[in-house]
């Protein structure tokens, strides 16, 4: 049948011919053509010859050959049955299945390809013992990469909370902000008003002294125009009635005293403009506090709850959703000063009251805040507590180290002094030394706080940082 399909090496259409070669014809030269395509090779041409050996044909119109016909349609409905071989199943050298698996190269090979130069003397597994073994070393690389989407997944769940904190965080801070500013506007609108109304107290008192003095001098100047008036009267009589007049010369004597100037009539502006600003900021002290320490509130545990100034802390009965981000303590129900000290002499008082428990100290800020550790100087915390309402004890390594205490402290007083390494305690009301740690202090210092947990009821008062006194030196 290839010799006499030449329609399709000539000059005929390759795709054309397998689509219509359905009514072959065969010419007295024996080659044979589809029937569409040797009229159109014809009809281009003008002469009726065969296309492949130029003879002319004798027969105009050639019958179908049927014969030939049905060998293509068997030709034709054998290759539509049998579908081609997917791509890649097949050796591109020497279309054949692939069916066995080089190990040395990590190639699918066929078998003609097993007998080759290039695949001498290498191991060779069939095709499915190697995707089985391909197919668990994947899965066994799988997990690891199965964890670090694990891992992933969690980390941004925790930025994704992290994110929706911190617009809370944002809008929290943005009220406690406004409200404290309108404390201070508030507090300038009436020492605005006060002020103000100083002033008019003033111009009313100062106008009516001297309306007063203009009364009297009105009064003063209508009494010397009057006895003006009739002595110029008397000075134009006749003389002999001059010389009746005996009162003329103790009229024309005057006995009143001449008007003095009014001291310190006029408003005092000095009084009300000097140093205005330095004198408001100086009794606005009155109402405004200053803590040497600030809770960080990014660092306290989901138990804990803080005042909104940031000066105390408490134990909650809640849990908060907080970011669990690397500061934050989750383990213990600690939180730390917001600012940490490297040199320096530094002290803050705790009002602690009648709690039955509490931590206060120093940590550095490096020490561990995950999971579970121990609160002494060997884990970076210097730090001495109450238990059970009477029982003192600094938390030293080894062992703790128990303290006798007369009198309950209502305030402790922490001093830390980075230069010498010391961390002392003691009674706020009295300064009695209650215990001091020494050590060479190599991080920056951060101040400990914990209230610890509430027993039905108890130890519910908070850890409070007391405000200190604020000085206004002027030199």
């Amino acid at each position: 049948m290839a010799a006499n399909t030449s329609c399709l090496e000539e000059e005929l259409s390759c795709a054309v011919c397998c689509e219509i070669f359905k009514d072959p014809v065969t010419l007295h030269c024996n080659h044979s053509f589809c029937k569409a395509c040797l009229d159109q090779c014809w009809k281009e041409k003008g002469t009726r010859e065969c296309p492949v050996c130029r003879r002319r044909a004798s027969i105009e119109d050639p019958a179908v050959d049927f014969r030939l016909r049905n060998i293509v349609e068997c030709f034709l409905k054998d290759h539509s049955e049998k579908p081609p071989a997917p791509p890649g199943m097949l050796c591109s050298l020497h279309e054949e299945k692939l069916k066995l698996f080089c190990v040395d190269d990590e190639e699918a090979v066929c078998l003609v390809c097993q007998t080759s130069e290039k695949h001498e003397n290498h191991k060779l597994r069939p095709v499915q013992e190697a995707v089985r073994n391909y197919k668990g070393e994947l899965k066994t690389a799988l997990e690891p990469l199965r964890d670090k989407l694990k891992t992933f997944n969690k980390v941004k769940a925790q930025c994704d909370e992290t994110a929706e904190h911190i617009k809370k965080q944002a809008q929290q801070t943005e009220r406690q902000i406004k409200e404290e500013f309108e404390k201070l506007h508030q507090f300038l609108r009436d020492e605005e008003k006060a002020r103000i109304a100083a002033l008019r107290r003033e111009e009313e008192q100062k106008g009516r002294i001297m309306k007063e003095k203009i009364e009297n001098i009105t009064r003063e100047i209508s009494s010397l125009s009057d006895t003006i008036r009739v002595i110029e009267q008397e000075l134009e009589a006749e003389d002999i009635f001059f010389l009746q007049y005996k009162d003329t010369k103790r009229r024309a004597e005057c006995t009143l005293q001449d008007p003095q100037c009014v001291s310190g009539a006029l408003i005092d502006v000095a009084e009300h403009l000097g140093s205005l600003k330095y004198k408001v900021w100086e009794k606005m002290l009155g109402i405004v506090q200053y803590t040497p320490v600030t809770l960080d509130p990014n660092t306290a545990a989901p138990w804990l709850t803080l005042s909104e100034d940031l000066t105390s802390v408490r134990f909650s009965d809640e849990w908060q959703q907080l970011p669990d981000n690397p500061e934050r303590f989750d383990s213990y129900v600690f939180v730390l000063g917001s600012e940490g000290f490297t040199s320096g002499k530094h002290c803050w008082d705790v009002e602690v009251g009648n709690k039955t428990d509490w931590d206060l100290g120093v940590t550095k800020e490096s020490s561990q805040r995950k999971g579970e550790f121990t609160v002494n100087p060997g884990a970076g915390y210097w730090v001495i507590g109450l238990r059970g309402g009477d029982q003192y004890w600094a938390w030293t390594s080894p062992w703790s180290t128990g303290l006798t205490v007369e009198k309950k402290p209502q305030k402790i007083r922490v001093q830390l002094d980075c230069d010498v390494g010391e961390v002392a305690f003691f009674d706020s009301s009295d300064m009695r030394p209650l215990y001091t740690f020494k050590h060479r202090f190599t991080d920056r210092m951060f101040p400990y706080f914990s209230p610890c947990f509430n027993e039905v009821g108890k130890n519910s008062a908070p850890l409070r940082v007391c405000p200190v006194k604020t000085v206004i030196k002027v030199d």
